[in-house]
């Protein structure tokens, strides 16, 4: 076990750091809305993709990711390549993007589409759908922090401790300047990340006398687990149910998309996926390397997502080590959390208040941070069933999305009727299913079904309705040919 003093004064630098890039970041502020949210569209593609992967590969990696692979084996990477697959609609939908809110003005995602379809009502709704799936799933970072941090002092700090710990960090470096404070305590934390695990897992490997005795030991010891379905988790059923809804995290997720929004030109923003796309390969490498590493030196836990903390105090990983990756975990979950309250906070401001000033719309999102943060706090304390479920429901209920998307920049037919149903039918069916029906995230039929609903409902409708007269047209023919992007 790791001294909780140790713990803590780690964090209490960890902190100071933070505090510091969150005080500089608030001097570069000017007051309006696009600043705050946005930056004023000025990022590098450093910053931008580091902030991006910090957003994107959060506790899930060495918690969740980290106990599947301890749990059913090598298709834990099957599954996660996929979503690493799913990154390539960056190179379709990335400039896309970035032209149109260039263009339009727009700050956040489900402002473009409600522009798009000439209707506030498809904004409103593309908001609440991203408040009612991703808040729970803010709570499912919490409970990261809690289950890190108590069982690597054996639970000498608390689930509230470490809670209250994660949501304080991630309230004042929003609540400081907004995406300059997050962006730059992204960019460090992501290095803080990728820098920890890398030596822990050196460290790993070594203790089990070099990468060629790792690899024999997971053969003999653990073959079943390099084929699939291995164990049995990973049957082509599950792999499906899974996949398919990270496989359009790029463009589902609104505190992912919102980065597109960010950088100050096509140039950074190609950087700025390579920068996501070489961070995303080497985490999930050493995601699944970390877990067969869990199945050697921690063998035989009833729980397979206490992997990583068993793994730490289990003497392989020297004090340093395992304090440096405690702090890349709970980094992880931090940017991942105050993305996401900063995301919902512009989605209210600009998309439900899009009438207000400025200053109102920034003191409206630095309210709803504070919600967030408080809801996923309590709730990961409580650990509310509804919530364990609406968080699991996340991906597949945030795919609603993508049809809309989708057309926005492909079907000039698209109609905000269209757009209306597919996003609010599929959603309804999403909690239906899940939540009433009791149909679970693995199992193949609730992703195919919500996904299918979503499309054919946005199609159908759209064929027999007529666009509105507002409608924007997303033709950027001639911006994408200037900035030679397809």
């Amino acid at each position: 076990m790791l001294a909780p003093t140790t713990i803590w004064a780690a964090i209490a630098a960890f902190a100071g750091l933070g505090l510091l890039l969150a005080w500089r970041a608030a001097r570069a502020n000017v007051g309006t809305a696009e600043d705050y949210y946005l930056g004023g569209r000025a990022f590098g593609g450093l910053v931008a993709g580091l902030s991006y992967a910090a957003t994107t590969y959060s506790a899930f990696m060495l918690v969740v990711l980290t106990g599947l692979t301890y749990r059913g084996g090598i298709g834990a990477l099957g599954f996660e390549l996929i979503y690493f697959a799913g990154l390539g609609l960056l190179v379709i939908f990335a400039p896309r993007f970035w032209l149109a809110a260039k263009r339009w003005g727009f700050i956040s995602p489900a402002e473009m589409l409600g522009a798009r379809y000439g209707s506030p009502w498809v904004a409103r709704l593309a908001a609440l759908v991203a408040l009612v799936f991703l808040m729970p799933y803010c709570t499912t970072q919490m409970a990261g922090i809690g289950l890190l941090l108590s069982g690597i002092t054996g639970g000498e700090i608390t689930l509230v401790q470490a809670v209250a710990t994660g949501a304080l960090l991630a309230a004042v470096w929003t609540l400081f300047a907004g995406i300059r404070s997050v962006a730059w305590t992204d960019a460090v934390q992501a290095v803080v990340m990728l820098g920890s695990a890398l030596l822990a897992i050196v460290f790993a490997v070594a203790a089990l006398g070099g990468w060629g005795a790792f690899a024999s030991g997971v053969a003999q010891a653990q073959g079943v687990r390099l084929g699939v379905p291995g164990p049995g988790l990973w049957s082509l059923g599950t792999f499906v149910a899974l996949s398919l809804p990270w496989f359009f995290f790029a463009i589902s997720n609104p505190q992912v998309s919102q980065r597109l929004f960010i950088v100050r030109d096509m140039a950074a923003m190609r950087r700025m996926i390579l920068w996501v796309l070489g961070f995303g390969l080497a985490f999930t490498l050493i995601a699944v390397t970390w877990g067969f590493a869990a199945l050697q030196l921690a063998p035989g836990l009833e729980n397979s997502a206490t992997a990583t903390p068993a793994l730490l105090t289990s003497g392989a990983i020297p004090a340093w080590v395992a304090v440096l990756l405690v702090l890349g975990i709970l980094a992880a979950a931090v940017s991942t959390l105050d993305s996401i309250a900063l995301t919902l906070g512009a989605m209210v401001a600009r998309d439900m208040m899009n009438r207000a000033q400025p200053g109102t719309q920034i003191l409206a999102g630095r309210v709803v941070v504070i919600l967030v943060v408080l809801f996923a706090s309590l709730f990961a304390v409580q650990k509310a069933q509804i919530v364990d479920q609406l968080a699991a429901l996340s991906a597949a209920g945030l795919m609603v999305t993508v049809p809309a998307t989708v057309g926005a920049f492909f079907w000039r037919r698209a109609t905000a009727a269209g757009a209306l149903a597919s996003i609010g039918g599929g959603a309804l069916l999403a909690v239906w299913m899940a939540m009433i029906q009791g149909v679970s995230v693995f199992n193949p039929v609730l992703a195919l079904s919500v996904g299918g609903v979503s499309v054919v409902l946005y199609v159908l409708v759209s064929l027999v309705t007529r666009p509105r007269p507002g409608a924007l047209d997303f033709d950027l023919r001639a911006e994408l040919d200037s900035v030679g992007a397809w």
